[in-house]
């Protein structure tokens, strides 16, 4: 059947054709049918077979026919879906009140001071919203405040948000939402962009450098260089930690700020440290944080150096009605106890490694694998047409992901090219969810790979 994918949805990864709707189950037909009367524009569902989820547990979702399917993918519910001792710290809350940052509440100031806790020292003020767009779109209102300037360095396919600014410096949403003539690209951290006899830290000043200078040279100072810690969008770089100091200090040097966008890569999601920037070495000026803080309740926050963000403070008023309101607050709070109880980081470490180790067991010998890379429980396998040119093999990709979602294992895909595997589980994912899967992607690769 002809396809009708939208200019708008074209590089989505993964995204489900509305042409072959007809060739779905009947029950699904009627409601994405129904869905598409209701709906704004704009909207996306996954898989060639989209599916339908009733409820959750843990790194599990069952569908309405009672069907389990192993979550790989969805990094919102960060301590699991529907975890018991989130939902009951929401409920109890809902039963209380819920009032805003008007009026006192001494478990705000609990959660921040605990959350404040888990970062460096110097890293004292919080301020909390409701999205990660949200968060990126405050974060740059104060650096271009505290800087005097403009100018904002992304990663050449990076996504930061939704929001009229923050989609102004986030490339991936494609040229239907062109970026601001103020916002410079440089490469994401692959190592094999780099000159023979260079180094990465140098690759990366460079690019840092470069774009600095082109922003001075159409009149543009640097307000500040933002970058997701994992690099979700360009294909998933993690390692190896240590460039980013050579980066920090081209910023600072030109009078710009750091912000460190942890809304996927934090809260242990990288393993060795609760917060991604923490694995190089640097001390970010801005750290921004999103939904898996409250475990996919809408909160959102927003981390200082108390030097970057209190003249702003003095001169313009900020106020969100809901971050910070009490019960996304009490999500907060019981997302960090579970932190503590279960102790999560750990089981993030070896899950994170059991997992890319069996990856690289079962592609070691394909010839359409580049790499698995990652760390903790963030990994990407890179998908091309031979391992000696790396040509991206979007199509393969895709396969492998749809067959993954045939055997009720969900994985998505992402990268300039839609082709590195994306595996982002909640942080529940454990020893035999790591088994399942890399059962189910053996069987897969056997036919694909």
């Amino acid at each position: 059947m002809t396809s009708t994918l939208s200019r708008a949805i074209a590089h989505y990864p993964n995204r489900f054709d509305p042409g072959v709707l007809s060739e779905l189950p009947e029950h699904l037909q009627e409601t994405i049918q129904r869905r598409n009367k209701v709906l704004g524009p704009g909207y996306t569902l996954i898989y060639r077979e989209p599916v339908e989820f009733v409820s959750g547990r843990g790194a599990h979702l069952i569908d309405r026919d009672g069907n389990d399917y192993l979550d790989a993918y969805n990094n919102v519910p960060c301590v699991g879906h529907a975890h018991p001792h989130v939902a009951e710290a929401v409920a109890r809350q809902m039963t209380a009140v819920n009032t805003n940052t008007r009026y006192v509440q001494e478990a705000l100031v609990d959660y921040a001071e605990r959350l404040l806790a888990t970062f460096p020292e110097e890293l004292s003020r919080l301020s909390i919203a409701c999205s990660g767009s949200e968060a990126n779109d405050l974060a740059v209102r104060v650096a271009r405040f505290h800087t005097g300037g403009e100018g904002i360095i992304v990663t050449r396919w990076a996504y930061h948000g939704l929001t009229r600014e923050v989609a102004s410096f986030s490339p991936t949403l494609g040229a239907g939402s062109p970026l601001g003539p103020n916002v410079r690209l440089i490469d994401a951290p692959d190592p094999r962009h780099v000159a023979p006899g260079s180094t990465l830290d140098e690759h990366m000043r460079q690019q840092v450098r470069g774009a600095i200078d082109d922003l001075e040279r159409h009149g543009y100072r640097l307000a500040a260089l933002i970058t997701d810690c994992a690099y979700s969008s360009d294909g998933i770089f993690t390692d190896p930690p240590g460039y980013m100091q050579a980066v920090v200090e081209e910023v600072h040097a030109a009078g710009g700020v750091y912000i460190a966008d942890e809304v996927q890569s934090g809260f242990a999601r990288l393993g060795e440290s609760m917060w991604g920037f923490s694995r190089h070495g640097v001390l970010p000026d801005i750290v921004t944080m999103g939904k898996p803080m409250g475990n996919g309740l809408p909160i959102s926050g927003v981390v200082f150096r108390p030097e970057v963000c209190e003249e702003f403070g003095r001169n313009v008023r900020y106020f969100n009605t809901f971050g910070g309101s009490s019960i996304p607050v009490a999500a907060g709070a019981a997302v960090l106890d579970v932190f503590e109880k279960e102790n999560v980081q750990q089981r993030v470490l070896e899950s994170g490694n059991a997992l890319r180790a069996g990856l690289r067991e079962i592609t070691k010998d394909s010839p359409y694998v580049a790499e698995v890379r990652g760390a903790g429980l963030y990994v990407g396998v890179e998908i091309v047409k031979d391992r000696q040119t790396l040509e991206p093999d979007r199509a393969r990709a895709e396969d492998v992901i749809n067959d993954m979602r045939d055997r009720r294992v969900l994985i998505s895909g992402t990268g300039t090219s839609a082709n590195t595997l994306k595996i982002r589980p909640p942080l529940a994912f454990d020893s035999a969810d790591v088994t399942r899967f890399l059962e189910t992607f053996a069987e897969v690769a056997k036919n694909r790979l």
